[in-house]
């Protein structure tokens, strides 16, 4: 009976990952440039990352000082790449 209950908790948990990442997908589609450039960085990570909002403004940083990502639009950019990597820690 236990280990029934281990295995349709690891299931759920494994499609609200899998919903998540669906969402995830379909925000960062609409994203601009910049927004894209930085959801590409973090994505892999965000999951896992402790604080999302610190791995972004880090990866914004570095983005920006690579001359990846525009300094001008870095906020507004990382705020709608943000809002889409939000839907990888659910």
């Amino acid at each position: 009976m236990l280990r029934t209950m281990i295995l349709v908790a690891g299931c759920l948990a494994a499609s609200a990952a899998v919903a998540g990442q669906q969402q995830a997908d379909q925000c960062a589609a609409g994203l601009s440039g910049d927004s894209k450039t930085i959801y590409d960085a973090v994505a892999p990570t965000a999951a896992s990352a402790p604080d999302l909002r610190a791995a972004i403004t880090d990866a914004t940083k570095s983005l920006v000082m690579a001359g990846k990502v525009s300094r001008s639009s870095a906020k507004g950019a990382a705020e709608a790449a943000g809002a889409c990597l939000a839907h990888l820690k659910s």
